[in-house]
């Protein structure tokens, strides 16, 4: 059913959260899970004006998907990982969709009954609405 899950990840707790379950998912259907990390750019400015600093972040980045995935050493499940530059809700459609993922497993964090208006801008509930696939959100 899902051979190829995407899981954008913020190295957040929930993230290895996120990615506990896509791997989970992956081996009961022999898939295979793309991990994704995007690094949000500064709108108005040129990328060579901070080459330095996105660097930084990119250096630091494989770090961490590289800490991510070191409990699934024995596994042949994780298939690619990714770091891309770019706004992240968009960039993360725009992978799954290129990728031809069946699945996005993706971090969210719980509505506030109070106020719920506020969070329908989340990059989370933006890639669940815009995403060619299903969407599973871990909270």
């Amino acid at each position: 059913m899902f051979k190829h899950i995407l899981v954008p990840t913020d190295f957040t707790e929930k993230s290895y959260k996120a990615l506990d379950i896509a791997v989970e998912l992956a081996l009961q259907h022999h898939g295979k899970v793309t991990l994704l990390h995007v690094i949000e750019t500064l709108e108005g400015m040129e990328h060579e004006e901070l080459d330095a600093f996105y660097e930084k972040l990119r250096a630091r980045a494989q770090k961490e998907m590289h800490k991510m995935i070191e409990q699934y050493r024995n596994k042949t499940i994780i298939g690619d990982r990714k770091i891309v530059f770019g706004k992240r809700a968009g960039e993360i459609v725009t992978i799954a969709r290129d990728l031809e993922v069946d699945l996005i497993v993706l971090s969210s964090h719980p509505l506030d009954p109070a106020n719920p208006n506020q969070d329908w801008a989340t990059i989370s509930y933006k890639v669940a609405i815009l995403a060619h696939c299903p969407v599973l959100m871990i909270k």
